[in-house]
């Protein structure tokens, strides 16, 4: 994978909390010039064991081979709902980068708390691995797991994709249509007939 070819597309891969029994997940591929040519959408369910089937179903969904690699927010989402990165890596046959924002201990003890007895759950916790930190050019700093390429092809791929900010554009913006596609659902839910132009 040449990082600095134009038009190598990623995809990026965000959720969009619910209280309710499933989140919505967003898929959005970029170019490296910021061009966006697909956005899909699945589900996660809620303190399940999916979100790896979910992220492989999305992306599947977009039947293209010119995605070069995933980039996905966070790797425990919908509430310890946890993505075995290997596993999506070995199954797209794509380079699979999870990004996170803040220094952490960990979430073992919260599991255990939540989950008890939930051994399968602790292990692909386990298996995620350590994080890689890396400093962007703005001054921020994220974490980062990767498989299918080195942690420093990753840095430099998350990088070339962060303009401002600490979020990569694919990942912001896939953030944005789940945040949107789940306000929508929502106001459907509750029954809204009206019709407008809505800014997210």
């Amino acid at each position: 994978m040449h990082i600095a070819k134009r038009g190598l597309r990623v995809l990026g891969i965000a959720e969009s909390f619910s209280a309710d029994t499933t989140s919505l997940v967003a898929g959005v591929v970029m170019r490296k010039d910021l061009r966006i040519d697909g956005i899909s959408f699945t589900t996660t369910t809620i303190g399940g064991m999916d979100a790896t089937d979910s992220v492989i179903a999305l992306y599947r969904s977009f039947m293209r081979e010119d995605i070069n690699a995933l980039m996905i927010s966070g790797a425990v989402i919908s509430w310890f709902n946890i993505i075995d990165l290997q596993q999506v890596a070995h199954v797209t046959k794509r380079p699979v980068i999870i990004v996170t924002y803040e220094d952490s201990d960990g979430i073992e003890a919260d599991i255990r708390h939540y989950f008890p007895g939930d051994t399968q759950r602790l292990v692909r916790y386990a298996a995620l691995g350590a994080r890689f930190p890396v400093t962007l050019p703005t001054g921020y700093t994220i974490y980062i797991r990767s498989s299918g390429m080195p942690d420093r092809d990753a840095a430099v791929l998350c990088t070339s994709f962060t303009h401002d900010g600490k979020i990569p554009e694919p990942i912001r913006v896939a953030r944005l249509c789940a945040r949107a596609g789940m306000r929508f659902a929502r106001e459907r839910q509750m029954g809204d007939s009206e019709i407008g132009i809505k800014r997210f």
